[in-house]
């Protein structure tokens, strides 16, 4: 077989296309949270502190300038507010992961307690039915 067939064979397989399909519907759920988060959650938190801008937060290490050629030098800074944004957006995804897998697990949990048809009896049991029949007779 050559590398094209191993190719088309390794990529038809159903574990490379579901993961395909989550890498799609994973970033396209990160946007979603990236937006509830950036224009949702904390412009009101930020409104209850004081009116900051939890994205334009920063610690300044060093103010911008101009070096001795006169280039603008730009300030050196921590981005302390994004920082907080992702934080908070790993939280609402890792939370949304967890109530995910928590619901497939309770799923196939039912799938597998699911009753099993009920075992044939054996050979004794049949034997002392019939002479539980005769004995009735």
């Amino acid at each position: 077989m050559g590398m094209i067939g191993e190719f088309k064979e390794f990529a038809m397989r159903g574990n490379v296309i579901d993961l395909a399909v989550g890498v799609v519907i994973g970033a396209a759920f990160g946007k979603i949270v990236t937006a509830l988060v950036d224009k949702v959650i904390m412009p009101p938190i930020g409104l209850l502190i004081g009116g900051i801008d939890f994205s334009q937060w920063v610690w300044t290490l060093k103010a911008a300038g101009v070096d001795a050629a006169g280039e603008a030098v730009p300030a050196v800074t921590i981005g302390i507010g994004e920082f907080l944004n992702t934080m908070i957006q790993f939280v609402i995804v890792a939370f949304a992961i967890f109530l995910l897998v928590k619901v497939v697990n309770r799923l196939s949990r039912k799938h597998e307690e699911a009753p099993a048809a009920p075992a044939e009896p054996t050979e004794e049991v049949l034997l002392l039915r019939e002479i539980r029949d005769t004995l009735r007779r």
